[in-house]
């Protein structure tokens, strides 16, 4: 089974479903056995100054305003748990992904948060994080939540072995750097043929990169019912699509992938079926027996 970094501190209630779908997930994932769940350990903070502005750490630790709320969530002690436990799930995940090739955090909420705030419903960028703590392998972000990843994007100025490809339909402030490459693809596009196409140029990235770990917000805010940003072209089979590309591009090539929730604003249950949609979807292309035929005995 896949190994899935989650804690039950990782849910706290907020005015989204944000943290309710993490919990509704783990708990899906656990009764249909397609993940073992992982609880990573305590969160270093240390970590956390050294990535972002040490300003923007402590307000965030203590609840000072208006830092500590940017990111959009009313600031509380299960709020700060919870993004503490998450992002030590970020780094939990990425070690598995390295020793096993794929692994997943049942989490959200990094790719807009820059050196000095936080933004978007995403307080610390556990994507740089990563990064950060593995300064001897090139980390590659491959973003498919439906809006750009601005922090992300900058902290690729900070971090050389970091690369930012973000394929997206609400651009969000995202710039393009040298290690940041972003993609739109109009809400009003009919086909799937150009979100294919932005995916092919992503994996061809990776391969000139000779990336060591992807990184893949799996996001499902793109899904045409979705109230924060849905695009005509995304339903729940082309959502599978993106993902059988995804992990059948990992797989043939050998690199080390690991993923996370990223966004999705639906109803609760909605949510939660699109998400276990991933999960199955990576399931049957890492872990499914293959087929065996029956061997014919010639006289």
């Amino acid at each position: 089974m896949i190994k899935s970094c989650y804690s039950t501190s990782y849910y706290v209630e907020t005015k989204s479903n944000s943290m309710a779908k993490l919990k509704a997930v783990a708990e899906a994932l656990k009764d249909q056995q397609l993940s073992e769940l992982i609880n990573p350990a305590v969160m270093d903070i240390d970590l956390l100054y050294q990535l972002h502005d040490p300003h923007l750490v402590e307000s965030f630790l203590v609840g000072r305003k208006p830092l500590a709320s940017l990111q959009g969530f009313q600031w509380s002690t299960a709020l700060r748990d919870a993004v503490l436990a998450i992002h030590a799930g970020q780094l939990c995940a990425a070690s598995i992904a390295l020793q096993d090739g794929i692994s997943s955090n049942i989490a959200q909420g990094f790719h807009h948060a820059g050196y000095e705030y936080g933004s978007g419903f995403c307080t610390f960028n556990g994507l740089a994080l990563i990064a950060q703590q593995h300064p001897d392998k090139k980390i590659f972000v491959l973003d498919c939540d439906q809006h750009g990843g601005n922090g992300t994007a900058e902290f690729t100025q900070r971090l050389p072995n970091l690369f930012n490809y973000t394929i997206f339909g609400l651009r969000f402030g995202c710039r393009d750097f040298d290690h940041s490459i972003g993609v739109m693809i109009p809400r009003n596009t009919l086909s799937f043929e150009p979100y294919r196409d932005a995916l092919l140029g992503g994996f061809d990235r990776i391969l000139d990169w000779q990336t060591d770990l992807i990184i893949y917000q799996a996001g499902i805010d793109c899904h045409q019912d979705d109230p924060c940003g849905g695009s005509q072209w995304c339903n729940d089979q082309t959502l599978i699509q993106r993902d059988q590309m995804v992990f059948e591009f990992a797989k043939k090539h050998q690199i080390p992938i690991m993923f996370v929730l990223a966004g999705g604003y639906q109803q609760l249950d909605r949510l939660v079926e699109l998400h276990l949609n991933t999960y199955r979807v990576c399931h049957e292309i890492f872990f499914a027996q293959p087929q065996v035929k029956p061997m014919v005995m010639s006289l």
